[in-house]
């Protein structure tokens, strides 16, 4: 089994960016395609993972792009026996093991718990983080619908995935 890659869970960092990509409201505007951009990303959480996971129709204020795009977002939560970067670096691990890459010029920050990552059409954000820390309905649902084991520390994982683009110079 490969080494799981070191990951940094940075809160000053990671709470800004959720933010600014636009956690706090789904959008109305994106329609059946962006829902279903989401569905290999729920599934690998689910059965992959364990975890209990919820997908929604997002809208993405994409840094990478410049754009506001129409999308999903996973929001997941689940037990892990291992610290928080074991934790991130073994999902990080199993998605490229899955045939997930890099998304070329990511401007993601590879130390800390978030990457960009791409499947075919379709690039994905991914965090890693525990706690409560976006505040919404979907990561409580998901939070209370969880039962870990008592050995089991929670995390969470939100997802939000944008048709593939190419970044703005």
């Amino acid at each position: 089994m490969p080494r799981p890659v070191m990951v940094r869970i940075a809160w000053a960092f990671l709470l800004p960016l959720t933010v600014s990509l636009g956690c706090a409201a789904p959008g109305a505007g994106a329609g059946a395609q962006g829902v279903q951009r989401c569905e290999p990303v729920q599934r690998f959480l689910t059965e992959g993972f364990g975890m209990v996971a919820e997908t929604e129709r997002d809208t993405v204020d994409d840094w990478r792009t410049h754009k506001m795009l129409a999308g999903c977002r996973v929001t997941a939560a689940g037990g892990t026996q291992l610290g928080m970067a074991d934790t991130a670096g073994l999902l990080y691990d199993q998605l490229l093991a899955a045939g997930w890459t890099r998304t070329p010029d990511p401007r993601d920050a590879p130390n800390e718990s978030a990457l960009r990552l791409r499947l075919d059409d379709t690039d994905c954000f991914f965090s890693v983080y525990s706690r409560i820390v976006i505040g919404t309905a979907a990561e409580m649902r998901v939070n209370r619908a969880l039962m870990p084991s008592s050995e089991d520390a929670r995390y969470n994982v939100l997802v939000q995935c944008v048709p593939a683009m190419e970044a703005a110079p």
